[in-house]
C-alpha cells in the first residue's frame, strides 16, 4: 500500500493498481458509504467490477488525522492488516507529516435523530456540537464479561490517538475456522488481532487497554461512519452495532437529506470537538 498525495476536493480515493483499468492506469474505488459492497467480518467497498476490503480501520485513522483528501495505491484487494487497528497507519502518517490546504474543511452537521435498527442492535445519531460517541459491546463469554463493555468519549477532550487507535481485532480461536471457512481471516494471528480461547486472553502482552474489545468496536463504527466523505458534528451511540448496521446509518444519513446540513470551518470554528481545522492531504 501507497498512500499520496492529493489536490483538494479528492476526498480519499483506493486505486488498484493490479488491475488494468480502460485507461491503463489502475482501477479506482472511491471511499463511499454507498459503494460498500460486503460488511461480513469487515467493510469492502467496489465500484467498477473492482473490490478494495477491510478499509475500516485505515478511514478510521485518517479520520482520526484529519485527512480529507488522499489517494491509497493497493496491489491487492485487501488493505494491509498491520497490527490489527489503526496505530500503525497513525504512526506512518505523522512519520511524514500532513499538509494543510487552503479549501475550508466541510463537516455533516446532523441537525435531527436518525435511528436504524438491525434485530436488537442499534446506532444512531444525533445533534451535538462536535464530535461524541458511545457504544455498547453485547457478547456473553467468561472472558469478555472480565472487561468493560461501554465507552463513551468526547472527541472535544479526549484523544483518539490515545485512547482509541490501538485497540486491536478480537475474536475466539474457536470462531476462526469457521471465518476462514468463508474466505475471511486467513492471515490472522497474536500478531494482528487479539485471541481467545475458553478462559483468557491469549496474547502474551495482554490487552493495550482494559476495555479494548468495546473501543475497537467503536474504532470500527468510526471509520464506517467516515464512508460519508466528511467528518460528523454529532452524538453517535452503537449498541450490538457492527460493519452492517455502521452502513445502514451512513446510507440512511445520505438519503435523508432533511436530517443534516454541510457547514465550514468559518461556520464550525467555534464548536467544541472541531479538532482539525483545514483540510490536509499527506
Amino acid at each position: 500500500m501507497t498512500l499520496r498525495p492529493a489536490g483538494e476536493n479528492t476526498g480519499i480515493v483506493f486505486v488498484r493498481t493490479d488491475v488494468a483499468g480502460a485507461s491503463g492506469a489502475g482501477v479506482c474505488v472511491r471511499a463511499d458509504a454507498r459503494k460498500v459492497s460486503d460488511t461480513t467480518l469487515s467493510t469492502s467497498l467496489a465500484e467498477n467490477g473492482v473490490q478494495v476490503a477491510t478499509v475500516e480501520h485505515l478511514m478510521s485513522a485518517l479520520w482520526g488525522m484529519g485527512i480529507d483528501n488522499l489517494v491509497v495505491e493497493l496491489n491487492n484487494e485487501e488493505v494491509p492488516i498491520m497490527d490489527g487497528s489503526a496505530a500503525p497507519f497513525i504512526y506512518l502518517i505523522k512519520s511524514v507529516g500532513v499538509v494543510e490546504q487552503r479549501a475550508p474543511r466541510q463537516f455533516i452537521r446532523i441537525t435531527r435523530e436518525i435511528e436504524v435498527t438491525q434485530g436488537d442492535a442499534v446506532a444512531s445519531l444525533k445533534p451535538y456540537d462536535g464530535f461524541r460517541a458511545d457504544y455498547v459491546f453485547v457478547a456473553d463469554h467468561p472472558v469478555y464479561n472480565r472487561y468493560p463493555k461501554r465507552t463513551s468519549l468526547d472527541f472535544g477532550r479526549d484523544s483518539y490517538e490515545q485512547q482509541v487507535s490501538r485497540a486491536r481485532s478480537f475474536g475466539l480461536i474457536k470462531e476462526l475456522e469457521q471465518a476462514q471457512a468463508i474466505n475471511r481471516c486467513l492471515g490472522s494471528s497474536l500478531e494482528n488481532a487479539v485471541g481467545i480461547d475458553d478462559f483468557d486472553v491469549l496474547n502474551p502482552e495482554g490487552l493495550r487497554y482494559q476495555d479494548e474489545f468495546v473501543k475497537h468496536k467503536l474504532l470500527d463504527a468510526i471509520g464506517d461512519l467516515y464512508l460519508l466523505g466528511r467528518p460528523l458534528l454529532a452524538s453517535f451511540h452503537g449498541f450490538k452495532s457492527g460493519h452492517a448496521l455502521n452502513n445502514k446509518l451512513a446510507r440512511a444519513v445520505a438519503r435523508c437529506e432533511d436530517a443534516w446540513e454541510i457547514t465550514t470551518v468559518g461556520d464550525a470554528d467555534a464548536v467544541s470537538g472541531v479538532r482539525f481545522p483545514v483540510p490536509a492531504q499527506i
